[in-house]
């Protein structure tokens, strides 16, 4: 406009001058057309300008109302207003076209240079972190599944962004990325919410006796013995301490359930935590697990989770009768609405590797977009625990002995160390559990899977009708449990300690006389025995490929001789220490690993 007025005053100078008619007229000409161009020019601009903001406006989210309502279940945006004097007119008409004209615009140059405008979510006017947060939530529901798994990872590794987004993707997300970010292991637990109320107790009523009455309402005709009178005994214990708590009456035994063993033991503590191991096994039916969640097992289950903080058998019992109720898909869905998801991925993340492998353990049976197999009671994996890239080549199963655990078992050698200042110290140091902290940072290309399964001595067996749990028994049982968790389908090293060498063997025998087991035999790639008695037994009756590391203690170095194949490898310590290493530079566990490492050569090279 300022060239525009110049050349006017250029004009009229020059026309002062000399006044010829002919250009007098031509300068004329020229003055209306930059008259009307510049007005045309000026006044497109502003409406152009007028209309861009307003589209602005009515694009943009609020961000401070976002961060007002971020715990709730909605987010605001500007409404388009309701006064009707605005839809009409050739005003209306000129703002809807250009809105057209602009989508389109966008839309085309996001076709041509691939620009993330090309995605449902209009990101004209958002800031970059916004943008990603919305982009992230469309690519998480997209039909391409490496699509789904790469945005699970941008969000797990994000830990830059405000509170309210951790809150968008929390309200927003769908069930199987909310499961995805649970086993991510840089998460950030603000992508959970707090689990919702749970439901008020009945009046006069306790969660004892909403734990009896959840037990009651279970099928108790055509079950396995054990569990029917397991069960028969929990429900008359709990009802003679409902009625001893009530009327006063004091009763210890009853039909032979102690469950008070000591004068300073609460009763109800006690019935519960036999109320919970019978509800164990009703959880590996799954009728009984659509029975439970129907009943409102879910949310007493979390109840009793949260009041038993300090109990650590209690919380493992009922992470058992969660990851039991996992196994059944169509209930994914209710356990994710329950809440549980927010308790499980804070408990992967502990210290206690019983804590986090419990948790692993359901959110693996939760998460059917990563882990094709299915983990059944006492089988638990040790490592990967987490979603990772690190593709597995080989397995490697711990087996314990007698009185043993899936987890106790394979610690490290105990010193006079208070066990309390070992959990906080450095894993190099000491470790709870070797083959997790040691083993799979020296072969992390291995899945690491420690089975747990009841020993003789153990109170179930003692109160089961029947003789039951023979090793004949048990090995039919894992052997079952680990052909499902997908054992076979990639070469094993088993390792085992005491009895769990006599299982192992067993379980081999069992498998080479089924043909849908026969996986398990063909990718057996070596067994190493701690301290196994193998006096009776005759190992060159198995596959000659499979390679041996015999690790007699003190206690059965006599009956380990002469058997003809393997390394036998006689270690001066006692029979419960031989598979504890007292450092991770000790000739046991350095012997363990290069045995691992030769028989998996191929198998790790490939």
């Amino acid at each position: 406009m300022s060239l525009a007025a110049y050349c006017v005053i250029c004009c009229r100078r020059m026309g002062t001058s000399t006044s010829p008619p002919k250009s007098s007229t031509y300068w004329r000409d020229i003055r209306n057309i930059i008259k009307f161009t510049g007005s045309l020019i000026l006044g497109g601009s502003l409406f152009i300008t007028y209309e861009v903001l307003a589209l602005k406006k009515s694009l943009t989210l609020d961000t401070q109302v976002v961060e007002r309502e971020k715990m709730k279940s909605y987010i605001y945006v500007h409404t388009v207003s309701l006064d009707k004097t605005e839809n009409h007119g050739i005003t209306y008409q000129a703002r809807k076209e250009l809105h057209k004209a602009v989508r389109k615009v966008l839309a085309t140059s996001a076709r041509m240079f691939r620009g993330p405008f090309a995605d449902t979510f209009s990101t004209v006017d958002i800031e970059d972190h916004d943008c990603a947060v919305w982009l992230l939530l469309r690519k998480s529901r997209s039909d391409d599944r490496a699509a789904r798994l790469q945005a699970v990872q941008e969000m797990s590794e994000a830990h830059h962004w405000h509170d309210y987004q951790y809150r968008i993707i929390a309200q927003a997300c769908d069930m199987r990325t909310l499961t995805g970010l649970a086993r991510s292991k840089e998460s950030d637990l603000r992508f959970f919410l707090r689990p919702p109320p749970l439901p008020s107790l009945k009046e006069d009523s306790s969660t004892e006796e909403e734990l009896r009455h959840l037990l009651a309402s279970l099928p108790q005709t055509d079950l396995d013995e054990c569990i029917q009178c397991f069960t028969a005994l929990a429900l008359s214990e709990s009802s003679q301490s409902l009625a001893a708590q009530k009327g006063g009456l004091w009763c210890f035994g009853g039909n032979g359930l102690p469950y008070a063993e000591s004068f300073g033991e609460v009763p109800s503590a006690t019935v519960e935590m036999f109320c919970l191991e019978a509800l164990v096994k009703h959880s590996e039916i799954p009728t009984h697990c659509d029975k439970i969640e129907a009943n409102g097992g879910l949310q007493l289950l979390q109840r009793l989770y949260q009041l038993h903080k300090d109990c650590p058998k209690v919380q493992r019992n009922i992470m058992r009768i969660l990851g039991n109720m996992a196994l059944n898909e169509h209930l994914h869905s209710t356990i994710v609405r329950s809440g549980w998801v927010s308790i499980l991925a804070e408990a992967i993340k502990s210290q206690h590797i019983m804590e986090a492998s419990h948790a692993a353990r359901t959110l693996a049976n939760l998460d059917r977009e990563t882990v094709p197999d299915k983990y059944q009671d006492g089988v638990y994996v040790l490592h990967p625990q987490h979603r990772t890239s690190q593709p597995i080549k080989a397995d490697v199963l711990f087996i314990h002995g007698l009185m043993g655990a899936a987890f106790k078992t394979w610690r490290q050698q105990d010193n006079d160390q208070d066990l309390t200042e070992k959990v906080s110290e450095d894993e190099t140091k000491y470790t709870t559990c070797w083959p997790k902290s040691w083993l799979a940072r020296d072969c992390p290309a291995l899945r690491i899977i420690s089975v747990e399964y009841d020993t003789s001595l153990s109170d179930w067996r003692a109160r089961c009708p029947t003789e039951r749990k023979s090793i004949a028994f048990r090995s039919n049982e894992l052997l079952r449990k680990l052909r499902a968790a997908g054992v076979g389908d990639r070469p094993v090293v088993w390792v085992s300690h005491s009895m769990g060498g006599l299982l192992v063997k067993k379980m081999l025998l069992e498998a080479s006389k089924k043909p849908e087991m026969s996986t398990i035999i063909n990718n057996t790639r070596g067994i190493i025995f701690y301290s196994v008695p193998h006096h009776g037994s005759h190992l060159a009756e198995y596959s000659v490929n499979i390679r041996y590391l015999l690790f007699p203690s003190l206690e059965v170095k006599e009956l380990s001789k002469d058997l003809g194949l393997g390394d036998l490898i006689p270690v001066d310590v006692n029979h419960l220490n031989i598979c504890k290493p007292k450092r991770k530079d000790t000739f046991l566990y350095q012997r363990t690993l290069q045995f691992i490492r030769d028989a998996l050569a191929k198998d790790l090279e490939n």
